[in-house]
């Protein structure tokens, strides 16, 4: 069975803890390792890895501590490049390429943002769940199958990054910039419309913006098409 827990999450940091009830690992490596160990109780010394999906700071601000502490750590050769840290515990993975971190058979997939090569991944389990974790991105131009568990960024909704725009809140160019980087509410919309959920149990949406988001719309929109557990953390 499947369980997420959110250690941070949002422009200040990201990072989640996923288990399969075998092997933990932790997706994106955000903030320090001292708070992931906080965070859990300092029940970490079983964490067998962490899938991290490009080079933004809020994605990979604690990423030498992490490697400090012994996490072997997973990413596109071009997030590795960008990072330009030499590390025996980086392992870059092409994407469409399956690889195993115990229990897990995991592959990376390409998203849309401004940087070199963000992954988005899929993690499949022994019992053949799958989790799809795809964050930064404005759309996802792949369907899938078979999914159990998604976690998707949501970070806007078009109506509060215009009228935030409108009211001089928001410049126009950082207003294009978020377009052509993130999640909107309309095209999570389109993504849930356009994949089979049949066997979807729960739907994590992450990295709201504070300022460009509604969340008591987020989860009403999302439920509508979906009719599924949602978790905003």
């Amino acid at each position: 069975m499947i369980e997420i827990k959110t250690i941070a999450t949002g422009s200040k940091g990201n990072c989640y803890y996923v288990t399969d009830g075998h092997t933990p690992l932790l997706l994106e490596a955000g903030v320090s390792f001292k708070q992931v160990q906080k965070a859990l109780n300092f029940q970490s010394t079983d964490i067998k890895g962490c899938l991290i999906t490009h080079e933004h700071k809020d994605h990979v601000g604690g990423l030498k501590s992490f490697l400090k502490a012994g996490i072997d750590c997973y990413m596109s050769p071009g997030t590795a490049k960008s990072i330009d840290l030499q590390h025996h515990r980086i392992h870059e993975q092409k994407a469409k390429h399956l690889f195993k971190i115990g229990t897990w058979t995991i592959l990376g997939f390409d998203v849309q943002h401004d940087v070199s090569e963000p992954f988005g991944f899929i993690l499949m389990n022994e019992k053949k769940e799958k989790l799809l974790f795809a964050t930064d991105t404005f759309y996802i131009k792949y369907q899938f199958r078979g999914i159990t568990h998604l976690m998707l960024e949501c970070n806007y909704c078009q109506s509060v990054l215009d009228e935030n725009n409108q009211s001089g809140r928001l410049p126009k160019g950082l207003r294009n910039r978020i377009m052509k980087s993130h999640f909107s509410l309309e095209n999570v919309l389109d993504f849930l419309r356009a994949n089979d959920l049949s066997v979807l149990k729960e739907i994590w949406l992450l990295h709201l913006s504070d300022s460009n988001s509604d969340e008591q719309l987020i989860r009403e929109e999302v439920a509508k098409v979906t009719g599924k557990m949602i978790h905003i953390p």
